[in-house]
This record gives C-alpha cells, sequence and structure tokens, in this order.
C-alpha cells in the first residue's frame, strides 16, 4: 500500500455517476468505487499518520492558494479529488489521530466507531421523532441507556428500566457546549416558574454559578440562555483544594445571593478540567445546591468515560442528587465526533423547555406519551443518527476491552508522571487525575517565576515547531503549565517515553542560552 502522496491510479475515461445522460450520484458502481478508494486512504492515513508532523507548517489563506478560488463548472474523475486530497489537505492538517498528539483531551476513534458513522451518513437519516426514524430512537435509547449501566448511573436517569419507560432520559447531542446550554435553558424555566415570573420578566434575578477552572463554554452558554453576565458567579479555586470547587465557598455565596433577593439557579460541577482535570466534589456541591432547589449539572466530558472503570468510579458519587449529567464518547471512548451524551433525572424538565409540535410533525406514537422525541430534548429539529457508532463501540468491543483502553492510558501517564518527578529541573504542578500530567520547568537559583514561565513557553513553542510532538498549555496559580495529555487512539508507552527525551533535550538546549544565564 502506497504512501499517502503517492500518485493516484490511472484516472478513468469516464463518470460513472453519469448514464444515459442521466445524473445519479448514488450509482452503485460508484458507490462502491469511491468507497474502496476513501477506506484505501484512511487505512494508509492511519499507517502513516506517526510519521507526519503532528502541526502543519502552512498559511492562513495558503488552501485557496493550492486549490482553486472558484468552484468548478464540470465534473472530474474521483481520483482528481482524492489526488487533490493528499496533495493538499493532508499537509495541512493538525492530527489528532497522531500518537504524538498530546496537546489537548484526546478526540479518540476505532473502527467500530468509523464504520458506524460511514453506516449512519450512508442512511442519512433525520430522526427528529420516533416515527421519522424508529430504529434511530430506539438505538440511542438502548445505547444510552447501556453506557449508564456502565458508569452506574441511578435508574432515574434510564430511558427505559426494569418496571417500563423511566422518569428520566438521555439524548446524544454534539457537544458538551450543547448540553449546557438544554440543561439551563430548563433550570431557567424552572426557577422562574418557581418565583412566579410572569414570562421571562424576572430572568434578571436568576444566578448560576461554577468553579473559575470550568470551561469557558459554560460561560458562553449561561450568555446564549439569557442570563445577565452580572449573574454569571465564577468562584475562585486554590491549590488548598487542587484547584475543584469549594464547597464552603459555594454556599457562602449562594446564600448572599439569595439575602439579596436574587434567585440561585444552577451550578455546574465539573469532573476533569480542562486546565488541571480537577474535580469537583459532586455529592458536596448536590447538598449545596438542595438548599435552594437550584439545578446541578455534572460536566464530565472528558473523565466520565473513565468512570466506567470501578476504582474511578467515586468521582461521581453523588451523581444521585444532581439533576443532569453528561459526557462524550468521542474524548475518551474511542467514538468519533461528535458524540456528547446527556442524562436527566426528568426529562419532562427537559421537553417542557424545548419541545416543539408542527402539525407536520403529529402522530399517534406521540401523542401515545409511550416515547420522548428526541427533537424536544435539543436546540435544533434535525438529528444525526450518532447512537449507531456508540452502540457499534460498545457492541463490538465489551467493557473489558474499553476498561483495558482507559487504564491503558492512565498507566502510561503515570509513567509520563514518574519521569518528570525524576528529573529535578521540572516540577508536577498539581496531581495528576486520569491521564493528564501538569507539568513545568520549575525556577532554580536566582531565577525568578516570570523567566520560568518564559522558559516554558519556549520550550513549548521548540517542541511544537519540531513537528515530533505537540503539547498545550495553561495557567494554574499564575504559573504558566505544559498540559501532556495522553490518550490518542494509536498511542504507546514508546510514543511518551520518546516525547520524554525530546523534551529532556528541549530543555537542556534552552537551558544553555544566555537568556537562562
Amino acid at each position: 500500500m502506497g504512501s499517502l502522496d503517492a500518485n493516484p491510479a490511472a484516472f478513468p475515461a469516464f463518470n460513472n455517476s453519469v448514464v444515459d445522460g442521466s445524473f445519479q450520484p448514488l450509482n452503485p458502481d460508484d458507490v462502491r468505487a469511491y468507497l474502496h478508494k476513501a477506506v484505501d486512504f484512511i487505512t494508509e492515513y492511519y499507517s502513516n499518520v506517526e510519521s507526519m508532523p503532528v502541526l502543519p507548517d502552512v498559511k492562513p489563506g495558503y488552501l485557496q492558494d493550492e486549490l482553486t478560488a472558484s468552484p468548478p463548472a464540470h465534473s472530474a474523475p474521483f481520483d482528481v479529488t482524492m489526488k487533490e486530497l493528499r496533495a493538499s489537505v493532508v499537509p495541512g492538517m493538525t492530527h489528532w489521530a497522531s500518537p504524538n498528539f498530546f496537546a489537548f483531551f484526546p478526540s479518540t476513534n476505532s473502527a467500530a466507531a468509523i464504520a458506524g458513522e460511514l453506516i449512519a451518513s450512508a442512511m442519512n437519516t433525520v430522526g427528529f421523532t420516533w416515527q421519522a426514524a424508529p430504529a434511530a430512537t430506539e438505538m440511542e435509547v438502548l445505547a444510552l441507556d447501556w453506557l449508564a449501566q456502565l458508569l452506574r448511573l441511578p435508574t432515574s436517569f434510564m430511558n427505559r428500566t426494569g418496571a417500563g419507560r423511566g422518569t428520566g432520559g438521555g439524548v446524544i447531542l454534539g457537544t458538551t457546549s450543547e448540553a449546557m446550554l438544554v440543561t439551563l435553558v430548563a433550570a431557567r424555566d424552572a426557577a422562574l416558574r418557581r418565583s412566579g415570573s410572569d414570562g421571562v420578566s424576572g430572568i434578571t434575578r436568576l444566578t448560576v454559578y461554577a468553579a473559575d477552572q470550568t470551561h469557558s463554554t459554560f460561560f458562553k452558554a449561561c450568555r446564549l440562555a439569557g442570563f445577565d453576565p452580572a449573574n454569571i458567579r465564577s468562584i475562585p479555586t486554590g491549590a488548598d483544594t487542587d484547584y475543584g470547587l469549594d464547597p464552603a465557598k459555594l454556599l457562602e455565596i449562594m446564600q448572599a445571593d439569595a439575602d439579596a433577593g436574587l434567585v440561585p439557579t444552577y451550578i455546574c460541577a465539573t469532573v476533569g478540567t480542562t486546565s488541571s482535570n480537577a474535580v469537583d466534589p459532586v455529592g458536596a456541591v448536590a447538598d449545596v445546591a438542595a438548599m435552594f432547589n437550584a439545578w446541578v449539572h455534572v460536566d464530565a466530558a472528558y473523565a466520565g468515560s473513565a468512570c466506567i472503570c470501578p476504582e474511578f468510579r467515586h468521582h461521581i458519587d453523588g451523581v444521585e442528587r444532581v439533576d443532569s449529567i453528561s459526557m462524550s464518547p468521542h474524548k475518551w471512548l474511542l467514538t468519533c465526533l461528535d458524540c456528547t451524551c446527556l442524562w436527566v433525572r426528568d426529562a419532562h424538565r427537559l421537553s417542557d423547555s424545548l419541545e416543539t409540535n408542527p402539525e407536520y410533525l403529529k402522530n399517534d406514537v406521540t401523542d401515545s406519551g409511550e416515547v420522548t422525541d428526541l427533537k424536544d430534548m435539543q436546540v435544533g429539529v434535525g438529528r444525526r443518527f450518532r447512537g449507531l457508532k456508540l452502540w457499534m463501540v460498545m457492541r463490538t468491543y465489551g467493557t473489558a476491552k474499553l476498561q483495558e483502553h482507559i487504564r491503558s492510558d492512565v498507566a502510561m501517564a503515570k509513567t509520563f508522571e514518574g519521569l518528570v518527578r525524576a528529573d529535578d529541573r521540572f516540577e508536577v504542578v498539581v496531581p495528576r487525575n486520569f491521564a493528564l500530567v501538569c507539568f513545568r520547568m520549575r525556577a532554580s537559583g536566582a531565577m525568578t517565576e516570570e523567566v520560568a514561565d518564559e522558559m516554558n513557553r519556549v520550550l513549548m513553542d521548540r517542541l511544537n515547531k519540531s513537528g515530533k510532538a505537540y503539547l498545550a498549555h495553561t495557567v494554574v496559580g499564575n504559573r504558566f503549565v505544559l498540559r501532556f495529555a495522553v490518550g490518542s487512539s494509536l498511542q504507546e508507552e514508546r510514543h511518551v517515553r520518546s516525547a520524554w527525551e525530546l523534551i529532556k533535550k528541549t530543555t537542556a538546549e534552552i537551558m544553555e542560552e544566555p537568556i537562562m544565564q
């Protein structure tokens, strides 16, 4: 099998999609030929991605310069399209699939997920109601209930229980941002009703809460849901709680708001923050929220996947007392983008705020109340068949292999953490959780923290420009910190150790330079 930049096969003399003068975009011969070529490309890509620079060396606008700026008027052989894909698109990609990618939380994938995505795309169903795509709705319900069982969520979050249809339920969304937005809307409406507001006139009294380590998308979702930015509380965290939310501070701030006549409405607790993998205490946060009847949402986008392993499940202890929880199998559970799973304890609280019921979507099954149309648990109406790939991953690999995948990544992160701690030039900034190590070159001798920050920035830039590894940074406790996230689907321990050797070599070079003197 050739490399990705190899010349394609000889171009066919005619376009199979045109038969007897008519355009046939789903001509069976074309479908078979094109997909075979696409599968060959994918296989070649995974075989070669390790040797490609993780970050591309391209400039903004490069692709328009390489490809025509105007759309083609006439058809071309599919091989021409594939040739341009290899020659122009691939060199401009940041390769998240590379085993040398350590920058952000992983975007994992698997053969089963790719197959599920391909089949779902081919079927191209639009499952806004049960009737519009019965199997798609049923599959999503089944996959969500399976995953809920792996996470040992209480039956109150299940679509189906042993006694029949449950009071809770789930939906697969695109991203965590959407999960936050729809639950914020439901919590907003519940708080307005609870406070006796006439319509949305009382929205300026509603307050929401999260730790300062919470993903920035939360604060964006709050604005989209109509909350006054002045009423969005970002609660400071520190090393004393390993940058997790302090329930005592939360209670103090919520009580002050309530005393001022405001209405505490929603708390976002995170299990595995982006910057440092901090874990907010779910049970304690739920206890505080209960005093004010506020909605609690748990964002476990990344670390939720680890909770299928018994040794990590304690991180979501207390989940039975929250209102909603979301996690993203597209991050760490081998299910390609996009796939964020949201469960709520009371599905009606969500659908009451989000449902739409035009005449053309009315049908007997919906009217029976036996199903919740998934369009009523999301922002839009149209939706993709995401449940298929999630089900195919769980059905194909089973619980044991999925747990093995998580544990292998955590073991590699522990290995890297040990290498860092054994080198006195470096420090681990926060305790390692899951498969993320936050580390930096330490300030030594007469070096100030400001100089150390600059050295770490230089280290990251040189590592990334080398093309041999890609790391990202954050700021923790006012210090510039490198994030080393293990979890790419192709990663092995040798890649972790190779990255560490590159880090040591680059560090030694930097420390010899005049700026270090």
